[in-house]
């Protein structure tokens, strides 16, 4: 559920990767943890032995990620989906977030940028964290709904990451899109950091 592109659309971008980044760990299996509950999570866990063999045959993250929607969200609604990570944000934005990334956000916003959020992690499950910096648009891995918009357990298209974030970049912003900065923390950030102006690379170190 990529935002809306905002009206000013000539403002420069300033590109922030979320979990590592701005966050002190992954937010997507923090989410499905708390969700789940101890006993549910770690059954789950379990479950996914398989494919955990399988992820370190192929690396492919976004086939790892599919199993645990598959695993823990399956047949959700959205409205629900949406109702929890409200609440997810609400209960632990101060426990993830990073405050140094917070205060280079504020700063950035402060100055006439478009700031967006572009993560691998479901947008659905990021896009609370974001509004409650004051995001313009976040830009994330999407989640597939059936037609009674449930949880089918797949993506409605590729993880967003690496290569992918550019190109999902250049589908809102065309071809020849550039940052003004980026922030990333590992290598699925490289390429939107080489097509940045400012590149940052692990700069945020703080915790709460």
């Amino acid at each position: 559920m990529t935002q809306e592109r905002p009206a000013d659309a000539d403002l420069p971008i300033v590109a922030f990767d979320f979990d590592g980044t701005v966050t002190i760990k992954d937010s997507f299996s923090t989410f499905l943890k708390w969700r789940a509950g101890g006993l549910r999570w770690w059954i789950g866990c379990v479950k996914l032995i398989p494919a955990g063999f399988v992820y370190l045959v192929d690396r492919d993250r976004g086939r790892i990620k599919a199993a645990a929607v598959r695993e823990f969200l399956k047949g959700v609604p959205r409205e629900r989906l949406e109702a929890d990570a409200r609440r997810f944000a609400e209960q632990h934005s101060r426990t993830l977030l990073r405050p140094d990334a917070v205060a280079a956000w504020k700063r950035w916003r402060e100055q006439p940028v478009r700031l967006i959020v572009v993560t691998a992690s479901p947008d659905i499950v990021v896009a609370p964290f974001a509004r409650g910096l004051g995001a313009d648009m976040v830009v994330g891995t999407q989640l597939a709904f059936d037609a009674q918009n449930r949880v089918i357990g797949a993506f409605s298209g590729p993880n967003c990451r690496g290569p992918e974030k550019v190109v999902r970049l250049k589908e809102l912003f065309g071809p020849n899109v550039r940052l003004k900065a980026a922030y990333g923390d590992t290598g699925g950030d490289t390429e939107m950091l080489a097509i940045a102006e400012e590149p940052y690379y692990r700069v945020f170190t703080g915790r709460p």
